[in-house]
């Protein structure tokens, strides 16, 4: 069966969604959201029915983006990765962001900016890959046989998250931060940055230096939420708190600053783990 691919047109930038998963979340919803009322879950399984099963648990989305402009292609985040990932200890793995970059006729080698929301391990899957999950197409892999799965890109990340690496998860360094700084492809930003198609927001709560993706044309945008927006709840109620993100007041400022954008223009938001790929608030 081909794989859909999701693609939403902005101006000249074309933004395409990437699965790679999908399965239950490891503990009870509720949890995740503690202050949620009934009434709130109830609006919120309305808006987005897909995100809850039979047995009234969380259903979660895993996916990435790519956004194609006419000087480049970006894709952010990259998913929960292959088999012998990170994220393989509680998520549905492998994924299939593979699969959908060839169903969407995107080679990883031509991707040039990759842009990580955060380092938590169901965005950074594919980021950098082992030679026995995917064979070099060219070339020997990194040291510790660790490459970058898209060769030619450089991996953005805020240095605030970076530098909380050791806090958010030190195995990471070994998997990650370590093999892209070998092969000379991780750049750190100080806040806000301009690229090729769009800007980086930061957008810190969820994790110390988490960012998210804006591409506009005009009064539409589309924002590229990485786990800013995590259920459909959070859309409805931004003042919501989420149970693992570390700083949930910073989190709550993140989310309602870029939501309030919707007073002034179209926003489609682009998120990793609702049911539709797409929604315009």
């Amino acid at each position: 069966m081909s794989l859909r691919v999701p693609r939403l047109r902005i101006g000249s930038a074309e933004i395409i969604a990437l699965a790679d998963a999908e399965g239950p979340f490891f503990s009870p919803r509720a949890e995740a959201f503690p202050e949620a009322t009934a009434a709130q879950w109830a609006e919120a399984d309305r808006y987005d029915p897909g995100a809850v099963d039979a047995e009234g648990r969380w259903r979660l989305q895993f996916r990435a983006y790519a956004i194609r402009g006419d000087q480049g292609l970006t894709v952010v985040d990259a998913g929960i990765g292959p088999a012998d990932s990170p994220a393989g200890s509680w998520a549905p793995v492998p994924g299939r962001l593979p699969d959908s970059l060839a169903a969407a006729g995107l080679d990883p080698a031509e991707v040039d900016t990759v842009v990580l929301t955060h380092l938590h391990t169901d965005h950074v899957g594919w980021a950098v890959v082992t030679e026995a999950a995917v064979p070099p197409a060219d070339g020997a892999p990194a040291p510790g046989g660790r490459r970058p799965y898209f060769p030619n890109a450089d991996y953005l990340l805020q240095r605030a998250e970076f530098e909380a690496l050791d806090a958010l998860n030190p195995q990471l360094r070994e998997t990650l931060t370590d093999p892209l700084e070998a092969a000379g492809r991780l750049r750190l930003l100080d806040g806000d940055t301009r690229l090729r198609a769009g800007r980086i927001v930061a957008t810190p709560g969820h994790t110390p230096g988490h960012q998210s993706v804006v591409v506009g044309d005009g009064r539409e945008l589309v924002l590229v939420t990485g786990d800013l927006l995590v259920h459909a709840l959070q859309v409805l109620h931004p003042e919501l708190a989420y149970a693992h993100e570390l700083d949930p007041e910073a989190a709550r400022r993140s989310r309602k600053r870029m939501l309030d954008r919707a007073t002034a223009t179209t926003l489609h938001l682009a998120t990793p783990h609702l049911t539709e790929p797409f929604v315009a608030v």
